[in-house]
């Protein structure tokens, strides 16, 4: 079949999202801007040999379906004067997960928070100037947040992405 004929069939069972199930095309597409997101829609029709047709309209639904949800430039933390990184884990009251999280994300320098299922609640990564910033955002900013009960950190040393796309 050819591959701008249409999607494939997916058989797995629905998981609870209203969007349908991404094919192999779609993935490729998907592989493609992750790799780099200002790829023109006619260089990535030629990468993946579908029409440019069919490229524009997958890249829309991807768009539309919440699938893709934006286009951003990858920073280089150290690069832009953010050289001290570091996770946090955050241990809060049964219940404030709903406003310790708006608190946490208005704290500056926090880039990425996550609410677990553990033995800590929510694991921030956070990304500053230096070690007293780092100090500064966790003794002072964080561990103020009502519901915030304890903190860990750990302090990276080195950071890289795997080797593979997971939509590949």
């Amino acid at each position: 079949m050819s591959q701008e004929s249409g999607p494939e069939v997916d058989s797995t069972p629905a998981t609870g999202r209203s969007a349908r199930a991404l094919d192999e095309v779609d993935r490729r597409i998907l592989a493609e801007l992750a790799r780099d997101g200002r790829t023109s829609v006619r260089t990535l029709a030629e990468r993946i040999h579908i029409s440019r047709t069919n490229a524009y309209a997958r890249v829309e639904r991807l768009l539309r379906d919440g699938v893709i949800t934006g286009f951003r430039a990858q920073v280089a933390p150290e690069a832009a004067g953010l050289g001290t990184s570091a996770y946090i884990a955050i241990t809060i009251e049964q219940n404030t997960w709903r406003e310790v999280s708006a608190e946490l994300a208005r704290v500056r320098y926090i880039e990425h928070a996550a609410l677990l299922g553990g033995d800590h609640d929510v694991l921030a990564l956070v990304r500053a100037p230096d070690n007293a910033t780092l100090r500064d955002v966790v003794l002072s900013r964080v561990q103020s947040i009502p519901g915030v009960l304890s903190t860990r950190t750990w302090l990276v040393f080195h950071e890289f992405d795997g080797e593979t796309s997971p939509w590949e």
